[in-house]
């Protein structure tokens, strides 16, 4: 048997997109978002969303014609030439490495506030350990994680909205200017949106089911983000959520039921792990493709004979990660994924926009609005997430043509 089973509904199909947006992102992602534009974070929750609503769209609509794995990897192999295919995987890896970098960070500064570093750079080993050993992170602990992220930030409302320091005078201190760079930081929260677009195989009438849940899983994600950034709001204000690399236990300490915090630190250390794992399992399997088609090294497409796990590649994307925890901050971190992962969702849509009618291209106006949407956002970052992520791309670019020269040469 090569196919799926079709048994997924609407439902089924959106609670699979609850799973791989409520993440440990939200834990640390109002911190920098504060930082640029102030309570206006509100707004850019929204822009963010609006952005990830579009990618998702046109990721659906080319998952149906390419149901093959590698994602943008493959649609933009096959719409836009092989160099677009190639940064469309430079750009994923880049990104989501940058992004296992940041819930490292983020496990370390609510389990262990004041050695972030240190103890972000054990949490890399153990759970690359873990990888290396063929664990999983399966179905069922992907849910387990998201009720006690609910639960999790369930506490985090009730404990700012009843703890005594909520205030609406602390909404003031809006940063328009730094609105559009809040919707790039905050972008990062909504990671893991378009794993809706890659259920073609598994959902009942996926041309109407997949488009119908997207919007559904979305709006449920942003109204939990929006009620749980505007009670962080309400408690400690702008200035409070900007001051800390761990936002909502902030949150939870400033007012009457700062008891609970230790609540709030086993959620968000629990969500944060099973994130990086997710994500050093995502990066280190599309590592191991793009080597096998020799875009990268062919030496990190090897498979461990006892593990069956793609172990160099493993090895290589935690031995980078642990780089980038010793020298970045969460706001780093957050800031250098965003830029990957936009730029990846960029072309996803300019894929979009070269599909023809009858091969299902989504409206017109939904892929020029996420792929400008997308260029937009990227740029808008703090200074140093763009001039670093421009300057990877450039090394990507060096890369392939590298690569395209030695195999002309050697008539591969």
């Amino acid at each position: 048997m090569t196919t799926l089973v079709r048994r997924l509904g609407v439902t089924d199909a959106v609670v699979v997109g609850l799973g791989a947006m409520l993440g440990a992102g939200v834990f640390a992602v109002f911190s920098p978002a504060a930082q640029a534009a102030g309570s206006g974070l509100l707004i850019g929750l929204g822009i963010a969303a609006v952005v990830a609503f579009c990618n998702a769209t046109s990721s659906a609509r080319l998952a149906a014609l390419y149901p093959e794995s590698g994602g943008t990897y493959v649609y933009a192999r096959r719409r836009l030439g092989p160099f677009w295919g190639f940064q469309a995987g430079w750009s994923f890896v880049v990104g989501k490495t940058a992004s296992c970098a940041a819930m490292a960070l983020t496990f370390a500064s609510y389990a262990a506030p004041g050695h972030a570093r240190l103890v972000g750079v054990l949490a890399v080993v153990a759970i690359s350990a873990l990888s290396y050993r063929g664990v999983q992170r399966s179905t069922r602990v992907s849910r387990v994680i998201v009720v006690l992220t609910l639960a999790t930030l369930a506490v985090v409302v009730v404990a700012a909205l009843a703890g005594g320091t909520a205030s609406a005078e602390n909404l003031s201190g809006m940063d328009l200017g730094g609105v559009l760079q809040s919707a790039g930081l905050l972008f990062f929260a909504f990671a893991g949106y378009a794993r809706i677009a890659t259920l073609g195989e598994e959902v009942v009438d996926p041309r109407r089911t997949i488009p119908r849940a997207i919007p559904i899983a979305l709006g449920i994600v942003l109204v939990v983000y929006l009620v749980v950034g505007l009670s962080a709001l309400l408690a400690v204000g702008a200035d409070g959520l900007a001051a800390t690399t761990a936002p909502l236990r902030a949150v939870v300490e400033a007012g009457s039921l700062a008891g609970l915090s230790p609540v709030v630190q086993v959620g968000a250390a629990v969500a944060s792990l099973g994130a990086l794992l997710a994500l050093l399992l995502g990066v280190s399997r599309t590592t191991l493709a793009m080597a096998r088609e020799r875009e990268l090294p062919p030496f990190l497409a090897a498979v461990h004979p006892r593990h069956a796990v793609p172990y160099r590649a493993e090895l290589a994307v935690a031995a980078v990660v642990i780089v980038l925890v010793a020298t970045l901050d969460v706001r780093g971190a957050i800031g250098f994924s965003s830029f990957g992962v936009l730029t990846y969702y960029a072309l996803t849509n300019a894929s979009a926009l070269r599909l023809r009618a009858d091969e299902g291209r989504p409206p017109r106006w939904v892929a020029v609005l996420g792929l400008v949407g997308c260029v937009v956002l990227a740029l808008t970052l703090p200074a140093a997430s763009v001039l670093g992520g421009a300057a990877v791309a450039l090394v990507g670019a060096g890369v392939w043509a590298a690569r395209r020269t030695r195999a002309r040469t050697h008539g591969e």
